[in-house]
């Protein structure tokens, strides 16, 4: 995790802004460094700022938040974004992930699990628990292009790189997947990293979502 956190938070709600930044704001090792009030302007302060991580709310007029995580995440050395959300079943949410954002949080989360989670996306890691994550593919149901694309795509994975996504999918860390598939953890590390490639992901989180859309883990 960088010494300072920098964060963009996007957000069509001049309060909602102003509430996260007083929130951010009192951890000593964050900083807001804008806010946005629609996509387009979040992407240009992405551009602009290079924050560390984005709350990006996703819906917005203009320019929703969808969009703008799409194009945010497509850009080289991208920060990563979590969708800011009312509701944790909301489908937008998981269109959200497919796009790339690392998880999301709902607007009501309490100020210190706020600035912790905020911290977790810095640090590289999902900011999803694996019952919010089966609760969101519950919910909005599997989509048919999606589970025909994540069929087709794992079609060009080893045995042993089918296994280490479905682990993935069940939203195990590479130490519980060393564990389980009697591996080193740089060897795992190994095998994310060229799934990723493999797979068009942006990250793990992307990976898993697509084990469940192949059908390698149950829903």
């Amino acid at each position: 995790m960088p010494e300072t956190v920098r964060v963009l938070v996007v957000d069509d709600e001049p309060m909602v802004c102003a509430h996260l930044r007083t929130i951010l704001g009192s951890a000593p090792d964050i900083e807001v460094v804008d806010d946005a009030q629609d996509g387009a302007a979040a992407v240009e302060a992405v551009v602009r700022h290079q924050p560390d991580v984005v709350l990006m709310d996703l819906r917005m007029p203009g320019v929703d938040g969808l969009t703008a995580t799409e194009r945010i995440c497509r850009m080289p050395h991208a920060p990563a974004v979590v969708a800011l959300t009312t509701f944790d079943a909301d489908k937008y949410v998981l269109r959200a992930l497919r796009a790339g954002a690392v998880g999301f949080l709902i607007k009501s989360t309490p100020p210190q699990d706020l600035i912790g989670l905020v911290r977790v996306a810095a640090d590289g890691h999902t900011v999803l628990s694996e019952e919010a994550k089966r609760r969101l593919l519950a919910a909005t149901g599997g989509e048919q292009a999606s589970r025909e694309r994540a069929v087709q795509l794992i079609r060009d994975l080893t045995e042993r790189e089918v296994e280490v996504l479905t682990c993935l999918g069940r939203g195990m860390s590479n130490s519980q997947i060393a564990a389980q598939l009697h591996l080193s953890e740089a060897t795992v590390k190994s095998y994310v990293s060229r799934m990723l490639v493999k797979l068009d992901c942006e990250n793990r989180l992307q990976a898993g979502l697509l084990a469940y859309d192949a059908g390698l883990v149950p829903r």
